[in-house]
């Protein structure tokens, strides 16, 4: 898993609400480090909620930022293994995938061509932005938005878990989550418009509009924006 290669890439956990008015500063150090000019989307969380809005959207935000995006046209699990599709991600050095249902998108890339891609691509030094039902599923565990409880991830991050949207998110599924945290594992809240990031060799740190929340055994800690040096699996 990447975590136990040494990646070389950088990744950016967001707690939901991609491209809005706090991403542009977030997106500007994230081109920065990746050195491209174009944002590879991945809109398969967001299939059934309008995906071409999707790349509407992330064309009018990066466009501000001075560079392109290309939506890969990745819906559902023949889309992850089409070999168009994996190669443009594993060429890539900024790819972000959106919001949307994490359950959907679990389905459509675990064990897929594409997602073999996205390993290959952050092990090689690409950046990966991956927001609200991205970061949750691709922490192992993952939080079930069905009811707080936790499921099997992606495994991207192993022992890390991210509930997204925390600061808006009903108590009662968040007190869920923390109870039922296993005891190895690190529950994070991101709030919306806010990222954990970890640069290759650093800690992790936070970025954005909000707050992220660390429950990890006794009491939770928070941490704003600027914070370094978050110790995290």
């Amino acid at each position: 898993m990447p975590n136990r290669s040494n990646p070389k890439g950088t990744l950016a956990l967001i707690g939901g609400g991609e491209w809005g008015e706090h991403h542009q500063t977030l997106d500007r150090r994230l081109l920065e480090i990746s050195g491209s000019k174009r944002v590879v989307v991945i809109p398969a969380a967001a299939s059934y909620e309008h995906p071409e809005a999707v790349a509407e959207t992330a064309d009018a935000h990066f466009s501000r930022l001075g560079v392109t995006t290309t939506t890969l046209p990745v819906l559902n699990r023949r889309d992850a293994q089409d070999p168009p599709n994996a190669e443009a991600v594993e060429g890539a050095k900024f790819i972000y995938i959106t919001d949307g249902s994490p359950m959907h998108l679990r389905s459509v890339l675990k064990g897929s061509a594409l997602y073999e891609a996205l390993l290959a691509a952050y092990r090689g030094g690409a950046v990966v932005a991956a927001s609200g039902a991205g970061a949750t599923v691709l922490c192992d565990p993952m939080v079930d938005p069905r009811g707080g409880a936790y499921t099997v991830g992606l495994g991207f991050v192993e022992n890390l878990a991210v509930f997204p949207d925390h600061a808006a998110a009903p108590s009662h599924l968040l007190q869920r989550s923390i109870e039922l945290k296993p005891a190895e594992a690190v529950l994070v809240g991101v709030d919306t418009e806010t990222a954990l990031v970890r640069e290759p060799g650093a800690k992790w740190s936070v970025a954005g509009a909000g707050h992220v929340t660390i429950y990890a055994g006794g009491s939770p800690t928070t941490h704003g924006a600027g914070a370094t040096d978050i110790t995290l699996p």
